[in-house]
């Protein structure tokens, strides 16, 4: 009779962690589609990382199906373990720092695009204090979709994220930033760029070609209108928004700061500002308590002394 292997004979890696992570929002919001909200992933893709993690641990963590979520006995011990893991790797972290008196580390840092854009040269701005202030710190950025960056932080991938909050973010600390001025725009060439302000009405949206933006995707829609508009194309990152309107053919919404920082308000037209004009509200979002993380601590001090700037 064959020795039967022993799980995780080797030792932690990244992914293993970052499953585990995933797991444990699993377990607290009570099944896998709950967690499809947390994590903002996929049932699929969920189901494949628990599948990943129980391979790895050759054992059944839990039960799905018409009865329910429900922990097996090996899940139950690999979920307080989580927790004891975790919360371990964050405090010896911690203690390094404090040990030395200087903070240590690395942060994991993730932007939603055009941060660089912003009003202020806020990031670059904070990122200069940072520097100063954390130099043994090593500094990794990511640029990503801003419906990653909750997912990214929850799941570990990166310690800090800068971004809209497009879904409940409860279980994460954030801290609120700014706000960006979004306005729909049509381009030189439109049919709508020559017609005066009074002269637009709204059932003219059901007509023109609309390029689809996070905020017009169903469900998320700002205005209940929305749901009626000709969404004929779709580009979630502002550049490829922005290429598809200065044709001509679309309209789309795009951050009035950003357009004047591209210089484009001769070529980008803002139409029906005072009824489908929104705002969306930037926060910096984190699992760990600020209080706990020197890193995470000073980055956000140098983000509110470069707001408070101004």
């Amino acid at each position: 009779m064959g020795r039967r292997k022993t799980a995780l004979s080797g030792q932690l890696a990244d992914m293993d962690l970052r499953l585990l992570r995933v797991f444990k929002a699993v377990v607290e919001a009570g099944g896998f589609s709950n967690a499809e909200i947390t994590l903002n992933l996929a049932n699929s893709t969920i189901c494949n990382y628990i599948a990943d993690l129980e391979k790895r641990l050759d054992m059944r963590l839990c039960e799905r199906g018409r009865s329910g979520f429900r922990l097996t006995e090996h899940g139950q011990r690999v979920y307080d373990a989580s927790l004891e893991l975790l919360q371990a790797i964050e405090q010896f972290q911690n203690q390094v720092n404090s040990s030395h008196g200087q903070v240590l580390g690395q942060l994991s840092l993730g932007m939603a695009e055009h941060m660089l854009g912003m009003p202020r040269s806020l990031m670059v701005d904070s990122l200069t204090r940072f520097s100063a202030k954390a130099s043994a710190v090593q500094v990794q950025i990511s640029t990503m979709a801003s419906h990653d960056i909750i997912p990214a932080v929850t799941d570990g991938r990166i310690k800090l994220g800068i971004t809209v909050l497009h879904q409940n973010a409860d279980h994460l600390h954030q801290v609120e930033l700014f706000e960006e001025e979004m306005q729909l725009y049509c381009a030189k060439g439109h049919p709508l760029w020559n017609l005066a302000d009074d002269q637009l009405s709204a059932e003219m949206l059901h007509h023109y070609k609309v390029v689809e933006s996070p905020r017009l995707q169903p469900g998320r829609e700002i205005f209940p209108e929305m749901q009626q508009w000709n969404r004929h194309g779709s580009a979630y990152h502002q550049e490829a928004r922005a290429a598809l309107i200065l044709t001509g053919h679309y309209l789309g919404y795009l951050p009035r700061h950003l357009v004047e920082s591209w210089g484009w308000q001769d070529q980008l037209r803002p139409v029906f500002s005072a009824q489908y004009s929104y705002s969306n509200r930037y926060y910096a979002v984190t699992r760990a308590q600020p209080e706990k993380d020197p890193v995470i601590r000073c980055f956000l001090a140098c983000l509110q002394a470069s707001l408070e700037q101004g």
